[in-house]
């Protein structure tokens, strides 16, 4: 790959991730302050994430990778985006912002995957080159939160005060502006022509590995996968407006040291999964994710600050060590006939199903302690996920045998080219 290309690439991801973090981190705060949404509305605000990941495949499958080039579709997608992200910041009422939001998740989630797709066609050795362009996604979206706390001070007490949240819809549209037409100019992704069959619905929605759930240990790690994501879904939708609440100063800043530790501990996790195995890796994931809500509901903006921040960085073991793992596991067990199937099917559990369940549950679960007027609501609110992710863990010890894994688990650990797609779509 040359050094033009290798720029357009990393440019490229840099502004799909900056998009997606000068807006969603904020969301919930942003909802709760200037639109006055209730928990519930708030929790059907955050569900149009699920939605847009349910119906992103049949986008990808069915129509980008039979019929148009990968980076022109990405480049319509964006500027319908950015179109979409103007209506949001004008919207003055949640009645009138969520049929805008909900379109902007059916346009943006399947751009995640065709940014990497552009990406593999380009590389010679993808597992050398990608993770160099990947990186600048995280970047993208660490330079999104930084700016909002530390340049703008859109996320301080005043600036929610005066509604300027508003503005990180219009910085989100302006990049997916830039993006939309920046996207025509990057290398050509026809589609791959292939003599084989087309693939059908239920290949694409990865129905088609459903017989592996007769597999005990597998459909013990399905399960697990999907109530993992009611923790993992009480984070996206409530830390943002707990911190901001609770009076941490920069806080969306602040949260992006949950993605600094996802990159660290990426690195570290093909040592601890080949020195350790699955169900090891798998329980300090979920460990993790109990242990951060239990600092969240204790911890305070004051003397006790230090617990959020630890809580902030345990994101990269909750997220690395569980769904990173959890891939490659699916990877090992699926089979080479299923491999593509299986990532399916597990991506459509998680985000779309488990985080679904997870949006509706905190925000019920939300709305139960407003109007009980409980003393300490945040710490109401944190020991229910916390709760949650120690019976997963629990029941996962008790049901889960660790066999031992297939060879292809340390020989390969991070899977084939769609695999790998899967793995580096989300922060």
């Amino acid at each position: 790959m040359n050094s033009l290309t290798r720029f357009k690439l990393s440019f490229m991801m840099f502004l799909e991730f900056f998009i997606w973090g000068a807006w969603f981190v904020t969301l919930g705060t942003f909802l709760g302050n200037n639109l006055k949404a209730t928990e519930l509305e708030t929790a059907s605000v955050f569900s149009t994430q699920s939605f847009g990941a349910i119906i992103a495949p049949f986008i990808i499958g069915l129509i980008a990778d039979k019929y148009f080039n990968a980076e022109r579709i990405l480049g319509v997608l964006h500027l319908i985006g950015a179109f979409l992200m103007y209506q949001m910041y004008s919207a003055d009422n949640v009645g009138d912002f969520y049929p805008y939001v909900l379109a902007y998740m059916i346009a943006y989630m399947p751009t995640l995957a065709l940014v990497n797709s552009v990406s593999f066609r380009q590389m010679q050795n993808p597992e050398k080159e990608f993770s160099v362009i990947r990186v600048w996604g995280t970047i993208g979206w660490i330079a999104a939160g930084l700016s909002i706390s530390y340049i703008f001070h859109w996320d301080s007490a005043a600036g929610i005060g005066e509604g300027l949240l508003r503005n990180t819809f219009m910085m989100a549209g302006i990049a997916s502006l830039i993006l939309g037409v920046y996207s025509f100019m990057l290398p050509k992704t026809p589609p791959v022509k292939s003599q084989e069959k087309s693939s059908s619905i239920s290949e694409i929605l990865g129905l088609d590995a459903i017989k592996l759930l007769q597999n005990r240990n597998f459909l013990i790690f399905f399960i697990a996968s999907i109530l993992i994501c009611i923790p993992l879904a009480f984070y996206y939708q409530n830390a943002n407006p707990f911190l901001t609440d609770i009076g941490l100063e920069n806080p969306t800043g602040k949260m992006t040291i949950g993605q600094i530790s996802e990159v660290l501990f990426l690195l570290l996790l093909p040592v601890f999964f080949s020195r350790f195995g699955f169900k090891k890796t798998i329980l300090v994931g979920m460990a993790a994710w109990a242990l951060r809500y239990v600092l969240f509901a204790y911890g305070n903006a004051g003397e006790l600050s230090f617990m959020l921040i630890l809580g902030i960085a345990l994101h990269g073991i909750c997220y690395d060590f569980f769904f990173v793992s959890g891939q490659i596991y699916t990877d090992a067990r699926a089979g080479e006939k299923y491999k593509s199937s299986a990532q399916g099917l597990v991506t459509l559990a998680t985000y779309g199903v488990g985080m679904l369940i997870g949006f509706w549950v905190a925000g019920f679960i939300s709305e139960y302690y407003r109007a009980a007027d409980v003393e300490n609501f945040w710490q109401s609110v944190w020991l229910v996920p916390a709760g949650i992710a120690a019976v997963v863990a629990l029941l996962f010890i008790v049901f889960f045998r660790d066999d031992k894994e297939p060879a292809n688990t340390t020989t390969k650990p991070y899977g084939t080219e769609t695999e790998r797609q899967e793995l580096t779509s989300l922060p």
